[in-house]
């Protein structure tokens, strides 16, 4: 048995609504609430960048399960906007946790689904019996050029998920998985360049719907599962349409999908989409309930996994912060557009 030992989320508390947003730009609102199903997202503060919000992740499942630190045995970090183009984020994390010097460390990068691939490697890590844990992280502080459609959606948040192979100590066995992969230039972002690129013909049916449709219906095949056998599904969320449309397509209803779909609050975290949504299924879910996540990464990709809960929920479920807790109003604070402004110029440089 592999699966999830522990979880941990964390989401910066700035906000910005689509409407001060759509303001600057003298855009309606309303059109842009409608059309994407967003209402606002997050921001990073001026000392956040995707390690600082790694490490609150990677500290909060660590807690969670009261894990030795030194039993992690590798870390991966899963980002699209990592803070140093030649230097890791992982072995920040790793030196912010106290991990062991005795492990092996990389950042991962596939677009949004590069943190489901850090799930994988660690799985590897695990099944090979190289280590007690793995962690998987996916965290982003994702960019979008001023004005650009981007801007309404590109969040920032993190989710760290420790990945081991004790049965006493999984709160979600991963039963299965299957991915979905090809080279379609969807969305992109040069070396040395700003703000990322995409081509808006391809961001739909070529690109995300072929790859999330494609790598759950694999998944399901070769899990011998139907979509009425899950309790929950996630799939990525670059906006609030796109899952809804996937999972609809797929044969999931509106209530499978409802708990894990955080897009609407918090804008699309990019790495870290689909795994706040699963953090948010695990918040609420119960033993023998079966979760269907697929994310999905520019360029192309999707990784899809089925996630059966054991009794070890109800007990890890009130040890650390939960996902819904980030959406509380007195623990956030909203921005005006030029104070948004001067935050992603701070990020930036």
């Amino acid at each position: 048995m592999i699966g999830i030992v522990s979880y941990g989320v964390y989401v910066p508390s700035y906000r910005i609504k689509v409407e001060e947003i759509a303001r600057q730009w003298g855009e309606n609102p309303a059109n842009i609430k409608s059309g994407l199903l967003v209402e606002e997202k997050s921001v990073p503060d001026m000392d956040e960048d995707t390690a600082t919000i790694a490490v609150e992740a990677a500290r909060s499942a660590i807690h969670r399960a009261n894990i030795n630190p030194t039993d992690i045995g590798g870390i991966y970090v899963g980002s699209e906007s990592h803070p140093y183009a030649v230097k890791p984020t992982a072995t920040i994390v790793a030196a912010a946790i106290g991990a062991s010097h005795s492990l092996t460390a990389a950042d991962v990068e596939f677009a949004c689904k590069a943190g489901t691939a850090a799930i994988q490697m660690s799985m590897g890590l695990v099944a090979l019996d190289e280590t007690k844990y793995g962690v998987a992280i996916g965290a982003d502080v994702s960019q979008a050029s001023p004005g650009d459609a981007l801007e309404y959606t590109a969040g920032a948040g993190a989710a760290a998920f420790v990945i081991g192979k004790n049965r006493n100590n999984i709160v979600a066995e991963i039963e299965e998985s299957a991915s979905f992969t090809s080279d379609t230039p969807d969305f992109w972002r040069r070396d040395l360049q700003k703000y990322p690129s995409h081509g808006g013909r391809f961001t739909g049916e070529p690109a995300y719907f072929r790859h999330t449709v494609s790598a759950s219906e694999a998944l399901l095949e070769k899990s011998g599962l139907r979509p009425a056998d899950f309790d929950f599904a996630i799939f990525h969320q670059p906006n609030g349409r796109f899952p809804v449309k996937a999972a609809k397509t797929l044969g999931f209803t509106y209530e499978q999908l409802k708990h894990g779909l955080m897009v609407t609050q918090f804008g699309n975290t990019y790495s870290a989409s689909s795994l706040i949504g699963l953090a948010a299924t695990l918040d609420k879910a119960s033993e023998s309930q079966r979760i269907l996540m697929t994310s999905f990464g520019s360029g192309a990709g999707s990784d899809a996994f089925v996630f059966r809960v054991t009794d070890v929920i109800g007990e890890l479920q009130e040890r650390g912060p939960k996902v819904e807790e980030f959406l509380l109003s007195d623990k956030y604070q909203y921005l005006d557009y030029a104070a948004y402004a001067k935050h992603q110029r701070k990020i930036q440089t």
